[in-house]
């Protein structure tokens, strides 16, 4: 064999290990859920909003890229109607609506919710700003903010709480129930983010003033 055949088998064999390397990152990463709330991976600042699919309150499908395209966006992702915190802080970001559309801002809720029962959220809570539903939990996913509830949390919550979200299983076979992490999310037109807020502890969420101030900073 000489030096050239040697050399393209060489890079044959490269460029094939590559791709399986790829394949398994790929399928590895195919569900993007953290194994807990402190070890998430989320979207930052400059990374693009994705065009993540979800549904309205009527069931009529949304593209979030385009929505974004539209105007300014403040996004913020809450686990549920049935969460107090979650409705606390939709009844703190109604207040601040007409403050965010004066600056040129839409306002979207994104939940695992479903569509009826974020009609009942709207109507409950008296809000008019968007509500989508992320029930199969795309969007947590894509933004990196989706992750596995402990044993005992998925119990309690399920029992409890009489949830009828679905429970995934977690890559050693358990059975959990996913949530998103509570998080604030800015992004400019082109879909470029500007400002984020997660935090682990689901009763911390983000002051009003903190977003207001952040979305006055953006172009």
């Amino acid at each position: 064999m000489n030096f050239f055949s040697l050399k393209r088998n060489v890079t044959r064999l490269f460029l094939t290990l590559t791709g399986l390397l790829f394949l398994v990152s790929t399928q590895a990463n195919a569900t993007n859920i953290a194994p807990s709330e402190d070890q998430l991976t989320p979207l930052l600042n400059g990374h693009q909003i994705p065009a993540t699919m979800l549904k309205d309150i009527d069931g009529k499908p949304v593209n979030l890229a385009k929505l974004i395209q539209k105007k300014p966006t403040v996004f913020f992702f809450y686990r549920g109607g049935w969460c107090p915190f979650c409705n606390s802080q939709m009844g703190q970001l109604k207040a601040i609506e007409p403050k965010l559309i004066d600056m040129g801002f839409q306002l979207v809720g994104i939940s695992p919710d479903t569509p009826e029962k974020l009609k009942a959220s709207m109507n409950d809570n008296e809000i008019s700003y968007t509500l989508l539903s992320d029930a199969n939990l795309q969007a947590a996913q894509d933004f990196g903010i989706a992750f596995y509830t402990s044993e005992k949390v998925t119990q309690r919550y399920m029992s409890k709480l009489n949830l009828d979200n679905p429970l995934w299983t977690t890559p050693t076979g358990d059975k959990r129930l996913v949530l998103p992490i509570p998080a604030i999310y800015i992004a400019d037109k082109k879909g470029l983010i500007q400002f984020q807020y997660l935090n682990p502890n689901f009763r911390v969420r983000a002051a009003p003033e903190l977003i207001i101030t952040a979305a006055s900073l953006v172009k």
